[in-house]
């Protein structure tokens, strides 16, 4: 029976739906089904629109909507995550496969479902090793640049459809602009009037009640006018004829060139997707607290979900920021709204594609810049400027770098530039001197308080706010020497607050027993305070306890400066009646 019970608490680890569907109400049906309808009637234009971005037929963006959602509600760990097609990684597809010069448009289709495959296997192996905590590693400065740049790349490159001129794809800002105004031909006014009526209508629609389904609105809009009025012979360039049906089960195209060519992509799309997903799936969770993330099992689910999805042509997708938010405020309680949906994208694909027909690029484009627009925080760049100005050179570094070097190349100069700065932060960390406040218990940084706390020139107290490691150990061992020579002749007692330093490494181990001796050479006594448990352990069992001397740990800074001016009495005494004896 014990091995029952165990079997099922693991299987429901790795398949979540199990964990709630046991507990499934029919009062939750009516909310799961009408969340699942207002996400449908958003995802279909979005996945379509997402589709171009990515530089595929819009069909594509409907099978990315189908198979990766039904994959994800059987073993997300969110019951609201809207998986399918997103902005982001569609740009990120695009610019990945422009480094291929891909001509044949089946090749590029089979290339951008290999990348679907690439990334899913990606995720899912770091799920499977338990290394949900690496998304740590993408700072908040490093994804609003990311993301800021991205969203004008993605909304230059649908300008192509919103004026009607055919301007070469590129994932770079210079080589956008300088195309545009080489272009030979000139503005299509009529695709373009359509563009910026549709613009106008969804931030009208969003400004006023986003509750309403601005997309299906301009959609349907769009498809009457160039019904009616027979605009596509006036040149206006609309999605044309879809292929109706189901996607068909077949086996992603392997090449081990251009596996390798395509690695890179696969490992930013899988680290930039997790990022997206979890970041939202986490704003649900704590909005709503009736469900808990798992990092590593959302990695297996969306990995999951990609590979499953590439056999089904499917290219790479994550959790929608926008369609989770709608997921979440139609009411939907558990993954079910997802299945409801996928059924609709079925429905769709299975009958109704041919109403698409007539629907304009340019509106899928108006629909893509009003969404990715959003997208740019200047809000979160100002406070940084304000307040943290190196984390807002982090931010602007990779913004330019993403708009410039390129989409990929921005986010990982990014990540390197931040983990730069954090490598710097921890190797020079911050560091204090303390002082007594008057005849209390209590000491400050004689620098944020010099009028409150007794400088003395014969102690100095030092507080070193980090672990102690290779990296900052020459760093920490300048600072205390500096200190002792500004009154060589002078100090007599170092006391080393070691109340942040939560480790110390062999190498540190090895200096900071040199530096004690050093100091003790120079008639100094050395005492170290507030020792905690990790670092306590390795000065109890090294070689420093050896030279320093149990005597000299103390709990608090008082304790060691109460016991240093009491041997100093003492030795001050004993000299005096020295002399007497002399004398």
């Amino acid at each position: 029976m014990v091995t029952l019970s165990q079997n099922r608490i693991n299987l429901k680890n790795y398949l979540p739906i199990l964990s709630w569907i046991k507990n499934y109400k029919l009062v939750y049906l009516k909310s799961d089904v009408i969340a699942g309808i207002t996400v449908t009637i958003l995802l279909v234009p979005q996945g379509m629109a997402y589709a171009l971005i990515a530089g595929l037929p819009p069909i594509y963006g409907l099978y990315a909507a189908l198979v990766p959602q039904i994959v994800y509600a059987f073993l997300g760990t969110s019951r609201k995550l809207a998986v399918g097609p997103v902005a982001m990684d569609s740009l990120l597809v695009a610019a990945g496969l422009s480094a291929l010069s891909i001509i044949d448009p089946n090749q590029y289709i089979e290339m951008a479902i290999l990348l679907a495959l690439l990334m899913g296997l990606i995720q899912f192996s770091l799920g499977l090793l338990r290394m949900g905590f690496i998304v740590s590693f993408l700072s908040k400065p490093v994804i609003s640049g990311f993301t800021s740049g991205a969203a004008i790349i993605i909304g230059l490159s649908q300008m192509k459809h919103l004026i009607g001129v055919p301007i070469p794809q590129s994932n770079k800002l210079h080589v956008v602009i300088k195309a545009f105004f080489e272009a030979e031909s000139t503005i299509h006014y009529p695709t373009l009037v359509i563009g910026i009526i549709s613009i106008l209508i969804l931030m009208l629609i969003r400004k006023y009640n986003e509750k309403v389904p601005a997309s299906l609105i301009v959609v349907i809009l769009s498809i009457s006018w160039i019904y009616f009025t027979g605009q596509i012979e006036k040149g206006v360039a609309v999605v044309g004829l879809i292929p109706e049906g189901l996607p068909s089960l077949k086996i992603p195209s392997l090449n081990w060139e251009i596996i390798q060519t395509l690695t890179p992509t696969a490992l930013t799309l899988a680290l930039v997707a997790y990022m997206e997903a979890i970041s939202i799936a986490k704003a649900i969770e704590e909005k709503n607290k009736d469900h808990e993330i798992n990092p590593n099992q959302e990695l297996i689910a969306l990995g999951a979900s990609n590979i499953v999805g590439s056999f089904f042509q499917s290219y790479p997708t994550t959790g929608g920021f926008s369609r989770t938010a709608v997921n979440d405020q139609a009411g939907a309680k558990t993954g079910v709204s997802a299945l409801v949906t996928a059924a609709l994208i079925a429905l769709v694909l299975s009958f109704f594609t041919h109403w698409f027909y007539y629907l304009p690029k340019a509106v899928l484009s108006a629909i893509i810049m009003v969404a990715v627009f959003k997208l740019i925080d200047y809000k979160f760049a100002l406070r940084l400027y304000k307040t943290k100005r190196e984390e807002f050179v982090v931010l602007i570094l990779t913004f330019l770098l993403t708009l410039f070097i390129g989409i990929t190349e921005g986010i990982l100069l990014g990540i390197a530039i931040s983990l730069f700065l954090l490598v710097s932060r921890i190797s020079k960390p911050h560091y204090a001197f303390l002082g007594r406040i008057g005849k209390t218990n209590y000491f400050k940084n004689k620098d944020r308080f010099p009028e409150e706390v007794v400088d003395r020139r014969d102690l100095i107290i030092f507080r070193f706010d980090a672990q102690l490691f290779f990296g900052n150990i020459q760093y920490f061992k300048t600072i205390i020497l500096n200190a002792v020579n500004k009154n060589p002749d002078i100090v007599k007692g170092f006391i080393i607050n070691a109340r942040a330093i939560n480790y110390i490494d062999s190498t540190s181990t090895e200096q900071l027993t040199q530096i004690i001796k050093m100091l003790q050479n120079r008639g100094i006594r050395v005492m170290i305070v507030g020792a905690i448990g990790p670092a306590r352990d390795v000065i109890l069992k090294s070689k420093i306890i050896t030279t320093l001397k149990k005597q000299n740990l103390f709990i608090t800074s008082g304790d060691a400066t109460d016991s240093f001016d009491g041997i100093c009495k003492k030795t001050l005494l004993q000299k005096k009646l020295s002399q007497q004896r002399n004398e």
